[in-house]
């Protein structure tokens, strides 16, 4: 079956953060959204959400269409994904809970409309398991919060259609974000599985003594974490290595950067390690209230993807790139 239709009407299956997010993303884009979570202060609490996430969308752009007034909410998750385009699955991340949860969409939503789960470490291989139509399931992995942040990482399982994957592909591409394909199934898709090969090392120095945590996210944030933000580890070091560019950094490759891969820290999470790193968290957050950071965190996002878009004297769409952006 077709997977290709118009989408119009999305629905968002769980409300947490990362759901809340989406549904806040989706109606700026300017589609319907229906959503549904079980938690009886559901629904307030995404309307808050999404009144507060308004501002930031303002500054990535509103479709004319968008607006919260097309956001409806239904506490049965079969009525609410029923008439939906696409549905966006958002719930806890355990593996019985999801298996269950993607059968009973599969049963209720049209059978041309894509699954996508947020889902950070699961595999679709295990969640479309029970499902009746498990070619049309995907993974649709957002960075938090998904609002702001332009990756999306998509992935099939092992029944999930070629066409499954490239609709959602287009669709995401379509919306202004930024989507890649993971082409082989892992725990923990790619992104998540970055940041968790950085901050082992991370705790590796701090448990060896060569930093404090302080001096770690400062190595970060005001580091490579900077560049980061700009251009990705391959093209950074094809300008870091001049007129050589990357051949001249691939033929070096075995040279100090390997050297530093043979060594790189497997650090035992101890009790002292995790009360060292709390401790200066404590410390450092002092009396800043998690909406307070969380502000500081989206304006700084925000404030990137401004610079971005200026550098490419365009507007700001997080789905291109500069480079795509200039050839445009």
């Amino acid at each position: 079956m077709a997977l290709n239709k118009q989408v119009r009407r999305i629905a968002i299956v769980g409300t947490g953060s990362i759901g809340a997010s989406w549904a806040a993303f989706y109606l700026a884009r300017g589609f319907d959204v229906i959503a549904t979570d079980p938690d009886a202060r559901a629904e307030a609490a995404l309307r808050h959400y999404i009144d507060t996430a308004w501002q930031a969308l303002k500054v990535l752009g509103i479709s004319p269409k968008g607006s919260p007034e097309h956001l409806c909410f239904n506490s049965d998750p079969t009525e609410a994904v029923a008439d939906a385009d696409f549905i966006q699955e958002s719930g806890p991340e355990r593996e019985d809970l999801k298996v269950a949860l993607f059968a009973q969409i599969d049963r209720a939503a049209p059978a041309d409309s894509i699954i996508a789960s947020s889902s950070a470490g699961l595999t679709m291989s295990v969640m479309q398991s029970a499902c009746a139509h498990p070619e049309r399931c995907v993974i649709g992995h957002p960075l938090n919060p998904p609002h702001i942040m332009p990756l999306v990482e998509v992935a099939g399982g092992a029944k999930t259609s070629a066409e499954a994957v490239r609709q959602a592909i287009a669709f995401y591409a379509s919306i202004g974000k930024k989507p890649i394909h993971l082409r082989k199934e892992i725990v923990g898709h790619a992104a998540s599985r970055l940041e968790a090969a950085l901050y082992r090392e991370i705790a590796s120095l701090i448990n060896q003594g060569v930093l404090d945590v302080a001096d770690a996210d400062a190595a970060v944030c005001w580091g490579p974490g900077l560049r980061w933000g700009v251009m990705g580890p391959n093209l950074l070091f094809h300008l870091g290595e001049g007129r050589g560019g990357i051949h001249h950094f691939i033929e070096h490759l075995t040279g100090p950067m390997s050297t530093y891969w043979k060594n790189l820290g497997s650090p035992e999470v101890t009790a002292e390690l995790k009360q060292s790193i709390t401790n200066w968290s404590t410390q450092e957050i002092g009396s800043q209230s998690l909406e307070r950071l969380a502000q500081e965190r989206d304006e700084m996002l925000l404030g990137l993807l401004r610079l971005r878009a200026k550098a490419s004297k365009a507007p700001i769409t997080p789905g291109k790139s500069v480079r795509a952006r200039k050839k445009a």
